[in-house]
């Protein structure tokens, strides 16, 4: 498969996003400098952070950032590609036998995939491969889970932290009464605070935190497939008739060319 590209949906989001708040500042007669404040980004953004490092451990923090690049590239769909592979691999089997694969299980590369092959050399059940694959997708959804819920707190955080600044700047301009003059100018400042708390929720957080969900759930897809190519290989199900409940979970739907010859496994 080629080398995955920047996701031009979230580029362009972002890109919309920014320039839609922007364009509504400068419209209105403002300038972006006013909303450039050092003091309420540190606090929006700093106690958000906290926030976050005492509600999840580092380790699931740490999982947070690894995930964020598949947010920002474009996701492997399920494609032709992957269930020819998994029909060589049944096509392999059905003439060569199963024992005779375990030579070859060093060159699958999806770990999922050649840990239910390994498991269906050795012998293994039918009942008890899946079972124990079942478990690994289970234990896999809930840690993908609870990378998007880091994202999803901080989306809730931020606007909360952004009040909060909010209130430390009208603090500061009460106490300053006696110059009237400054005080139209120091709620415009305090409430930028809650500009960054509400933008970076809405516009950073939240979209991230549902677009891991959506990669989350096309890779949890992909095991599952491959759970069935493999329960199926066992259970010595024709190439072809694997092929068709393979398709079944691909976009496009079944391939037009189902009668067209068996591929060979390359090895």
């Amino acid at each position: 498969m080629g080398k995955r590209q920047i996701d031009k949906s979230t580029v362009v989001g972002v890109m919309l996003a920014g320039a839609g708040v922007v364009a509504g500042l400068l419209l209105d007669g403002g300038t972006v400098r006013q909303i450039l404040q050092p003091t309420a980004a540190l606090i929006v953004v700093g106690g958000t952070l906290g926030a976050v490092m005492i509600q999840f451990p580092m380790q699931t923090i740490r999982s947070t950032i690894k995930e964020l690049r598949h947010a920002l590239l474009d996701a492997k769909p399920l494609n032709r590609e992957l269930v020819e592979e998994l029909v060589s691999w049944c096509l392999q089997a059905r003439r060569m036998g199963m024992l005779a694969l375990d030579a070859y299980l060093p060159q699958i590369a999806d770990p999922f995939f050649r840990k239910g092959m390994m498991l269906a050399v050795d012998g293994v059940g039918v009942r008890e491969l899946r079972d124990t694959l079942e478990v690994d997708l289970d234990v896999w959804h809930e840690r993908e889970a609870g990378v998007a819920k880091v994202l999803e707190a901080a989306g809730g955080f931020a606007p909360t932290l952004g009040i909060i600044g909010a209130v430390l700047g009208l603090i500061q301009v009460m106490q300053r009464m006696d110059n009237v003059g400054e005080i139209g100018k120091g709620i415009a400042v305090a409430f930028v605070s809650t500009l960054y708390g509400i933008g970076l929720a809405n516009l950073v957080f939240l979209p991230l935190a549902g677009k891991l969900k959506i990669r989350m759930r096309e890779r949890q897809l992909v095991r599952e497939m491959t759970l069935e190519a493999v329960v199926s290989i066992m259970e010595g199900v024709s190439a072809r008739a694997l092929r068709q409940r393979l398709e079944a979970y691909l976009t496009e739907g079944p391939s037009e060319a189902q009668g067209r010859a068996e591929p060979e496994m390359t090895t």
